[in-house]
């Protein structure tokens, strides 16, 4: 299926257990192959199959909004320099959980002599106090992943099961070469070991993803490329 989104388009997903419905809008555009075996487990399985929806390649023709249940979790997930942090302070209105907005509280806080490594650890702990502190209080949650620590995925999608609502994934697929420049347009980089790890897990994650394998306890995915996070302007949460 290949439709041309109309300008302003938002999509709303749901995403629900055995009692619900799953769908994105009508229209929704390009829809990954099937997968062999997936009517299979769907029938095998009380919660429904996984939704993958590619809106890359779209010349800038794609929503400029994403709709989630009012309790669902999001998480955006991309390279170092990717633009996920620059595409939620642009589209987010809710509440966002950034590990670079912790890291630069920190930063002014801090002797400018100081190596950030030394404190590293400390910034850390702060950013999953204050994602503790956000998946308590029961509304959608925008969190920013860096891509190569599962164990924050999994964790996430035991917080959304238990509040009632799922875990959802926004997935930049931006090339090497583009991250690299946009690290170096905001003036502030990972190492070349770091950037080699993250590359190898957002190489994996986006290859399970186009074949519709998600992350357990994952309801959905959204695939952008950079013209469709550009023209993204909201990413909310129904109800």
């Amino acid at each position: 299926m290949s439709t041309i989104w109309p300008q302003g388009r938002t999509i709303t997903v749901k995403r629900t257990t055995s009692a619900r419905t799953t769908a994105f809008a009508a229209g929704s555009g390009i829809a990954l192959p099937a997968q062999p075996g997936a009517r299979t487990r769907e029938a095998c399985s009380r919660q429904p199959a996984p939704v993958v929806r590619d809106l890359r390649e779209r010349a800038g023709r794609s929503p400029h909004g994403l709709l989630f249940g009012p309790r669902d979790l999001v998480v955006v997930t991309g390279l170092p320099g990717s633009g996920k942090s620059t595409l939620m302070k642009r589209a987010v209105p809710g509440v966002r959980i950034d590990s670079q907005d912790t890291r630069d509280r920190w930063d002014a806080r801090m002797p400018r002599l100081l190596p950030y490594a030394l404190y590293r650890p400390l910034v850390r702990l702060a950013h999953y106090a204050g994602l503790r502190r956000a998946l308590r209080g029961g509304g959608g949650v925008v969190v920013h992943d860096c891509g190569t620590q599962a164990w924050v995925r999994d964790w996430l999608a035991r917080a959304a099961r238990r509040r009632g609502g799922a875990l959802h994934l926004i997935v930049l697929d931006v090339g090497a070469d583009a991250a690299l420049r946009g690290q170096r347009e905001r003036g502030r980089g990972v190492s070349r070991y770091a950037f080699l790890r993250h590359r190898r897990a957002a190489a994996r994650l986006l290859r399970s993803v186009e074949k519709g394998r998600l992350p357990e306890g994952c309801g959905s995915a959204v695939l952008l490329d950079r013209p469709a996070a550009d023209v993204l302007r909201r990413i909310g949460f129904t109800g």
